[in-house]
């Protein structure tokens, strides 16, 4: 529509240019006469093309317009929810940085008590490997104590038998010996 304005628009000024040379070789009286024809049809041609652009303008003007004015509103619109979006991402944002302090208060409150109780789990933790350690150590000792025990009593009754042994055969005599014998052989019998 705007290209066929503009191309109206341009055709009545290049009819209209053409129109007020003056032919050349004729007399003034003559050109004065077709002057007053040819103004005329100037008008004549700008009242057919002033209608002809009127009605092309007031055909699809209206729907343009308004189209073009919805498609405004609802930029309108838009603009406000985008401005009201972001006046409450700016007033979240003035509020969040107002309570950082207390936000970081929190978060280091937080990371103490967390340490705090990994250091009571790492605590307990080892004490339980120590209680571990403690009772293996003394089932260890324990059992070296009767591995202990029953090496002393074997080595006791090692020299408690040598030494026996050793009365015995001091003690021992042919006399003695064929004594005992006698005794056993009759108490066999």
């Amino acid at each position: 529509m705007k290209r066929l304005a503009a191309l109206a628009v341009l055709f009545s000024i290049a009819m209209f240019a053409q129109e007020t040379k003056a032919p050349e070789g004729k007399s003034e009286s003559s050109g004065k006469a077709e002057s007053g024809n040819l103004q005329l049809w100037k008008w004549a041609n700008f009242l057919v093309l002033a209608g002809g652009i009127g009605y092309l303008a007031g055909k699809n003007a209206g729907p343009f317009f308004s189209a073009r004015s919805r498609q405004i509103r609802k930029d309108i619109i838009e603009a406000d929810e985008a401005r009201s979006e972001a006046q409450a991402r700016a007033d979240a944002v003035d509020l969040r940085l107002a309570n950082l302090e207390a936000e970081i208060a929190a978060l280091r409150r937080d990371a103490q008590m967390e340490a705090q109780a990994e250091t009571e789990r790492q605590a307990q933790h080892t004490a339980a490997e120590i209680a571990k350690l403690q009772h293996h150590s003394e089932q260890e000792i324990t059992a070296a104590g009767k591995a202990a025990r029953l090496e002393l009593k074997g080595y006791a009754a090692q020299l408690a038998i040598g030494l026996a042994e050793r009365k015995l055969h001091d003690r021992m005599t042919p006399g003695a010996q064929d004594a005992m014998v006698r005794g056993f052989v009759r108490h066999l019998q």
